[in-house]
Order: structure tokens, then sequence, then C-alpha cells
């Protein structure tokens, strides 16, 4: 079974401490949804339009249980603490199997 991936590119950050609310909720929701943090900033190189912001890759088992742990309560609850703190490209896609 294919593995699901959350990926997410921060285009700016308004407001580090709506990020760092969202951060510890999310931790917790992903954690709760079966998902591994692969990548959280750290360095970037940038190519094309790429932004070298900040960048996230999360791991979960299944392309499904990575759906399921982004419409979870939990996570909802991340976003509302987050709300208009940063511009991000947030996509969930499935790996090859």
């Amino acid at each position: 079974m294919p593995k699901g991936y959350w990926v997410s590119v921060y285009r700016t950050i308004s407001d580090p401490e709506k990020l760092a609310a969202y951060n510890e909720l999310a931790r917790l929701a992903v954690e709760a949804g079966g998902g591994r943090v692969l990548v959280r900033g750290g360095r970037v190189v940038a190519h094309d339009a790429g932004i070298a912001e900040r960048t996230v890759l999360i791991e979960f088992d299944s392309f499904e249980q990575a759906v399921a742990a982004r419409e979870s309560a939990a996570y909802q609850e991340a976003l509302i603490a987050l709300s208009d703190g940063v511009e991000r490209d947030f996509r969930i896609v499935e790996g090859i199997d």
C-alpha cells in the first residue's frame, strides 16, 4: 500500500507566535494520526519558482491515513490557531508503492 505524505511549503510567515501555537497542536494531531515528521525547516536550496522559507514533510503509512489526519478535529484546532499567520502551499500526496 502506498504511503501518504503531507507536503507544506511556506511562502511567508507573518506571525511567528501563531506558527508556534500551530506547531504544538499540529504535532499532537500528527502523532495521533500516525504521522512521522521527516523534514521540518532546515536547509533548503530552491530552484525555479521555489521558495526557501520553510518546508515540512510528514509521512503516513497510507494516503487514506494522511487524509484522515488532516480532517481530524485535533488538526482542525491547529489550523484555527494558525489562521492567517502564514501563507503556504499544503498538499497531501500519495507515494510510490
